[in-house]
């Protein structure tokens, strides 16, 4: 795999420009989508940005201009007029294996930029030393031209050549045969497909005098009309003719325009860059993810605490401190009669200790398929809404991030509400002061029929008791026993009011920690993983839209 190579601050312009920015966008698309999107279709974007890097690292300064052509189109002619040298006379031939000529204008000779482009020292040629007697609109320091082996050859190895360094180039020339400018050949393999690409391909109607002076702005003509049905209709054509030099000036004008511009480098990588990020976008997308609403969260944390049985176990609270708080607080005879009723704690089998953890395990049967089902169903519907309108790579990445294979969402729900801290157990202070109240009004009722029943049978006899007085004509010791189980039973229904109160303000409690509980599992297990998919579609849906434009 080729490793991904920063964007540079690529100068063009005297200062950071688009293209550095695209192909920041463009690296970020990459590492943002890696695993989503297939590695096949991530492998051009990524070495195009590795090498749109090394590119404006090497030179901002030099275009890069490839003529390419087929055979007899005079390609290697016009390679020589414009270097105004005859290489043949210079110890420098056409190579007969699959390698490109290049000659770099300028002092510097871009010997760096040539390497890597992988063209051997004995193919290259600089102009820096000869004298240039150029006019300044066609002045070409700057240039790095390169005479690609021909389109048509029977040999492999320059078919290969010539779509290797096609990549590489800021600007195509393609030389065309005024006989054969239409052959499909060219046409069909080169310059169609790159229709993208028009702001950096240029057309050479070259051999121009061997049409008669009066067809040959038919010629032109018919030619754009061919460039125009590819899609490409703004692209320039010149006429030249190499071996006579008509023409060629003005394409030397055009070029030294172009490297002056220094667009045809920007517009080239501008180009390569947005045609990346387009066929990525074609399989990720580049829509606007809609996320996890504030409805759509509500809505999986309600859906989770039914099936972690939570409104079970908020009403087995409820039940058991009510129930727990009548038999301390009501009326001790009630009380005594109602313990041969059921007891709802007994009856879930609770530990003693009558924790949350012993409510839960008693309260709640082990997880069945249902409640499974549910919560399952419940995390694909948030997942589903989270990446509404993406395409497919990012959908399925966020719905595998959302239930990862191996993990029971109903257990973690289980270990959670197991581990709430509510204490269920603990009875309020009141609950005890209450109890020894009751349990003083008994002794004085037992102590109060105890007396009456003393006085009934010393009547019988001659023991007299002390007279403890009377109220309206009724004992004393009657009118104690009747009050305290007057009062007794007013307490106890005021005890079982408050208990009411109580045992729903403990529930309320219970029920907020425990969806507290389940909403930090939802947030844990669901939307943290979900929200962190969604972060890297966003991260590759900015740098696509850069890279884009």
């Amino acid at each position: 795999m080729t490793t991904t190579v920063p964007a540079v601050d690529a100068v063009f312009d005297g200062g950071r420009n688009d293209v550095a920015t695209r192909l920041d966008g463009l690296t970020q698309a990459v590492e943002s989508s890696r695993s989503r999107i297939d590695e096949e279709i991530l492998a051009p974007a990524e070495m195009l940005t590795g090498r749109a890097a090394e590119r404006l690292t090497l030179s901002g300064e030099h275009t890069i201009v490839a003529l390419a052509g087929a055979t007899g189109s005079g390609k290697s002619s016009l390679f020589n007029s414009l270097t105004d040298l005859e290489l043949a006379g210079v110890g420098v031939r056409r190579p007969t294996t699959s390698w490109a000529l290049a000659c770099a204008w300028g002092p510097d000779g871009a010997q760096g930029l040539l390497e890597w482009m992988g063209i051997p020292a004995r193919h290259q040629v600089s102009r820096m030393s000869m004298l240039d007697h150029s006019t300044e609109d066609t002045k070409l320091d700057g240039l790095v031209l390169l005479d690609l082996p021909d389109h048509d050859s029977t040999e492999v190895s320059h078919h290969l050549e010539m779509d290797r360094l096609i990549k590489y180039a800021d600007l195509l020339v393609w030389v065309l045969d005024p006989q054969k400018y239409a052959d499909a050949a060219i046409h069909d393999r080169y310059i169609r497909p790159m229709a993208s690409y028009s702001d950096v391909t240029l057309v050479v109607l070259n051999q121009i005098d061997r049409i008669p002076f009066e067809q040959r702005d038919r010629a032109l003509a018919d030619v754009r009309r061919i460039l125009a049905e590819e899609g490409l209709p703004d692209v320039p054509v010149i006429g030249v003719s190499a071996t006579r030099g008509d023409g060629v000036e003005d394409l030397k004008r055009e070029l030294a325009a172009r490297i002056r511009a220094k667009s045809s480098a920007k517009a080239r990588l501008t180009s390569d860059i947005a045609a990346a990020a387009a066929v990525m976008a074609q399989v990720g997308g580049s829509a606007e993810a809609p996320g996890i609403t504030p409805v759509d969260r509500q809505a999986l944390n309600d859906t989770l605490v039914d099936c972690a049985g939570v409104p079970q176990l908020v009403e087995a609270i409820a039940a058991s401190t009510q129930r727990r708080a009548a038999l301390h607080t009501g009326w001790p005879f009630a009380r005594w009669v109602g313990r041969l009723g059921p007891d709802p704690l007994e009856e879930l089998q609770l530990d003693g200790d009558l924790s949350l953890s012993s409510l839960a395990r008693a309260a709640l049967p082990e997880a069945g398929n249902v409640q499974r089902a549910s919560a399952e169903l419940a995390i694909r519907d948030v997942a589903e809404k989270a990446s509404a309108g993406l395409e497919r790579p990012w959908r399925d990445a966020v719905r595998d991030a959302s239930s990862r294979p191996g993990e029971d969402i109903v257990a973690e729900l289980d270990a959670a509400i197991h581990a709430t801290g509510v204490e269920v157990a603990k009875a309020p202070l009141w609950w005890k002061v209450v109890h020894a109240v009751q349990l003083l009004g008994v002794v004085a009722i037992v102590a109060g029929l105890g007396w009456l029943l003393a006085q009934a049978v010393t009547s019988f006899s001659s023991v007299e008791l002390p007279d403890l007085g009377d109220v309206a004509g009724v004992p004393m010791a009657a009118v104690v026993v009747v009050g305290v189980v007057i009062g007794g039973i007013v307490l106890a229904a005021l005890s079982r009011l408050a208990a009411g109160i109580g045992g729903r303000r403990k529930a309320g409690r219970a029920d907020r920690e425990l969806r507290t509980a389940i909403e930090s599992v939802a947030a844990e297990r669901v939307i943290a993983p979900i929200e962190a998919e969604l972060a890297s579609y966003r991260a590759y849906r900015s740098g696509i839209l850069a890279a884009l434009g």
